[in-house]
């Protein structure tokens, strides 16, 4: 058996594993990167990317079907074989420039393999070497989870993995799990005219846990398709199609073309070993590990990105690679990163972003900040004028401690807040930011004007609270 050593080892060269790879590197470690396939990141292939190229073709026929708000004559076509040709193409052109950065990496660094622990830092590799290390960082990912109720039509699932491959946009599509992926490609083929129809066992739409927001993004998203909470499903086969059908706060039983199954993406580690690491792992088979420092335990054991299933977003998964990188070089010597606020949006229109901690409404400590988009001047303007923003704050002096937001262009807003939670300031202190008229931004300032009522902290002396129209 051939034995390679190295100082740290990664397992998985997705885009956490590629930032603890370089990172590692820079602290003057040799590195051994370690991945079946090199395929580019979930990220470029099969998640942000080419669902935002889905999206954008939904909104182009949004827009299109409703022109005549605006006193503009249009129709337009859907050509579901060029929609899906283009996401491929522009999709795989991301892949391609993911794989030019890995290409650019030293040739004895990466090696084309799936690897399992064999011992705390001894991974065993489906090539038949063994790599010793003096870390390992566990970068592998997650996949999606189809549910053993869908294994009489397998043929007919989807999932964010395989529905980016259709050659065509189906005439029908059940969606199942209302959480954000499910949302996005839900609202995107609803837009292209694909009949579609959203389910969940759950109660929660997206994720939300402030249930004001939540039940106003759910009235919006309703006005485009069904989607039908607290419900059980049955499915069987039905010609080349699916019967899908549902009881509990809804009945009723619905044929659809391809099922598309978004519930969840769960680590990708059962198979690699970790039985054998001695670390302590709880029921799911996940070991315990340190989010500000990404150790597992006290053993030369690192996890980042997707495969540690908590923030799973891509500036997440790039600093938790940069951290745990860091700490395996240097192990056993380890110090904590600097996290950023939580922060994660949702692509649907409204846009939806929760940031920081979530404050309930019975919280002693905290006061909220309501502010609706019903009535906002340029949301009025664009005709997209619905959402809902509630803003949390420190009831001592106003500072801002979270938010959850849904309305129209909060994925940019939500940027605004996130810096000024991470930064530590005030209602007052955001109120006494500049403020472009007509924009998104001004529908934010009733609910921060509330929460410094509510706090009797002052609004900015200098600024006009008067009536400006639209605001």
């Amino acid at each position: 058996m051939t034995k390679l050593t190295c100082d740290v080892a990664i397992i998985g060269a997705g885009t956490a594993g590629l930032a603890a790879e370089r990172s590692a590197r820079r602290n003057g470690a040799k590195t051994l990167l370690i991945d079946e396939g090199f395929g580019g990141t979930t990220c470029a292939s099969v998640g942000c990317m080419p669902s935002k190229l889905l999206i954008a073709a939904g909104n182009a026929m949004y827009a299109v079907e409703h022109a005549s708000v605006f006193g503009v004559e249009a129709s337009g076509k859907v050509d579901g074989v060029a929609v899906m040709a283009r996401v491929r193409k522009e999709r795989d052109a991301f892949v391609a420039g993911v794989e030019t950065s890995i290409d650019k990496l030293p040739a004895e660094v990466k090696i084309e393999a799936r690897a399992k622990f064999a011992g705390a830092t001894i991974l065993s590799l489906s090539d038949g070497r063994e790599v010793h290390a003096k870390s390992v960082v566990i970068a592998t990912g997650s996949s999606p989870a189809i549910p053993e109720m869908f294994d009489a039509v397998r043929d007919r699932v989807l999932t964010n993995e395989s529905i980016f491959e259709l050659k065509d946009l189906p005439k029908s599509l059940g969606v199942i799990g209302a959480g954000a992926l499910g949302l996005e490609l839900a609202q995107a083929m609803a837009r292209l005219g694909v009949e579609t129809m959203v389910f969940d066992t759950g109660e929660t739409i997206g994720g939300l846990k402030d249930s004001h927001v939540a039940e106003a993004y759910h009235a919006i998203l309703s006005r485009e398709m069904p989607i039908l909470l607290g419900v059980e499903l049955t499915v069987e086969p039905d010609g080349d199609g699916v019967e899908l059908a549902w009881t509990g706060s809804a009945s009723g039983k619905q044929r659809f073309d391809y099922l598309l199954v978004a519930t969840g993406r769960p680590p990708r580690i059962k198979g690699i070993g970790l039985e054998t690491t001695g670390l302590a792992l709880n029921d799911h088979g996940m070991p315990d590990y340190d989010p500000e420092t990404m150790q597992c335990g006290s053993a030369p054991i690192f996890i980042a990105g997707d495969a540690d299933h908590d923030r799973a977003v891509l500036h997440e998964a790039s600093a938790e690679g940069m951290i745990a990188g860091r700490n395996a070089a240097s192990y056993p010597e380890v110090t904590p990163g600097k996290r950023t606020v939580p922060f994660a949006i949702t692509f649907t229109h409204p846009n939806v972003a929760v940031i920081g901690k979530i404050a309930k409404d019975d919280d002693a400590d905290s006061v909220i900040g309501t502010a609706s988009y019903d009535d906002q001047g340029r949301a009025k303007v664009e005709a997209c004028n619905a959402g809902l923003v509630r803003f949390y704050a420190d009831r001592r002096d106003g500072r801002l401690t979270g938010a959850t937001m849904a309305g129209p262009a909060v994925e940019h807003s939500a940027h605004l807040i996130a810096w000024a939670i991470q930064s530590g300031w005030t209602a007052t202190e955001v109120l006494d930011l500049p403020f472009y008229h007509p924009t998104f931004e001004e529908g934010m300032k009733g609910a921060l004007r509330s929460i410094c009522s509510e706090v009797h902290a002052p609004t900015p002396p200098d600024r006009d609270d008067g009536f400006t129209p639209g605001t």
